[in-house]
């Protein structure tokens, strides 16, 4: 998963808050650079003499020119706004080839029912999803609830306009605000579980449901849908749980290590000394090693390895399915070792 820089081909400003960006990719890594609906880019830049790595989901769709990335500047986001306020067309980013799992490969001959809920920059691997799967599913449907604070603060407003007007009996849209009335009653307020239960009497039987959006939202409603007799249901976390930053610990310099982590990445194995309560993670980038990750939150998977030797406790998972957690699969962002000695491979997929 390495890093290439390309640079910015298209920019512009979504909402007041948000930016959103596509990049040109050369030729020589056009294979490199190929996305399925649901995946995300992992961008890296050095500010304030930090390096920054940040997950954006694509909402391009994969015929469409250069990936594309909606980035939604939150208060003290670090990298959100300096994407917000720094960047330029023809500006050179570091950006890793594509990841992920959230999304469904689209099928011909196939008649579905699709149904979205999410809020805020949620929406924007969904928006990837909706593009692809009604262009190659003539006989499918799509339901989108997008919760937000108001009209303004909608993300890609017009596109979707666009799409309910080129798919006019396929694709309803139902916008969930916040801070703005509207005329239906059951439209304002936050999309949470009871909202989604209120709203459930508006849907056909649903084949899959995708769920994108803060953790508050994610935590209650896959139960919520699975009630209602939703059997598939993909779900991303797009914010860092609470008391992440917390969770890290602060390593002395001299401190004795209290483990020892063999790593197996891109054919080569080493060593990582790790100390009481760090994670992987965490004791790989103060030692120099350079192994993937993005997120740091449990949430985007890029760190993702299997335990062959040992055990690790997670701290949080958002992003891993059960039977991965089953089959020895952990985040090593989020894993701290409990014995002595423990072999984790980054290279078994």
């Amino acid at each position: 998963m390495p890093f290439h820089p390309l640079r910015i081909a298209a920019l512009h400003r979504d909402t007041a808050d948000a930016v959103v960006l596509t990049f040109a990719v050369p030729d020589d890594l056009r294979d490199a650079y190929r996305f399925v609906p649901g995946q995300y880019l992992t961008l890296r830049a050095t500010i304030d003499g930090q390096d920054v790595r940040r997950a954006y989901s694509l909402c391009s769709a994969p015929d469409e020119p250069g990936p594309t990335v909606g980035i939604k500047r939150v208060e003290g986001g670090l990298f959100s706004t300096w994407a917000s306020q720094a960047l330029r067309v023809g500006d050179v980013v570091s950006v890793m080839t594509p990841e992920g799992r959230f999304g469904v490969p689209p099928e011909r001959g196939v008649s579905r029912c699709y149904a979205a809920f999410v809020a805020g920059s949620g929406i924007t691997p969904v928006l990837s999803l909706i593009k692809t799967l009604l262009a190659a599913e003539p006989d499918s449907r799509f339901f989108l609830f997008y919760g937000n604070r108001s009209t303004a603060s909608i993300m890609f407003r017009a596109e979707i306009e666009d799409l309910k007007d080129r798919y006019l009996s396929r694709l309803s849209v139902f916008h969930v605000l916040s801070r703005e009335e509207q005329d239906v009653a059951v439209l304002n307020g936050y999309l949470d579980a009871g909202k989604v239960r209120a709203l459930a009497p508006m849907l056909p039987p649903v084949d899959h449901a995708f769920v994108c959006g803060p953790r508050p939202m994610i935590e209650n409603l896959p139960a919520v849908l699975g009630a209602l007799g939703v059997s598939h249901v993909h779900v991303e976390c797009f914010e860092l749980a609470d008391g992440a930053a917390a969770r890290r610990v602060v390593v002395p310099a001299d401190a004795a290590p209290a483990f020892l982590v063999s790593a197996i990445h891109e054919g080569s194995r080493f060593d990582i000394p790790v100390a009481t309560g760090e994670a992987v993670i965490d004791a790989a980038i103060r030692a120099g090693r350079n192994l993937p990750f993005s997120c740091k939150g449990g949430m985007c998977c890029t760190c993702r390895a299997k335990v062959t030797e040992g055990e690790v406790e997670m701290a949080v998972n958002y992003s891993l399915e059960p039977w991965e957690v089953a089959a020895g699969y952990i985040l090593t962002c989020q894993a701290r070792p409990l014995t002595p000695r423990v072999v984790v491979d980054f290279d078994q997929v």
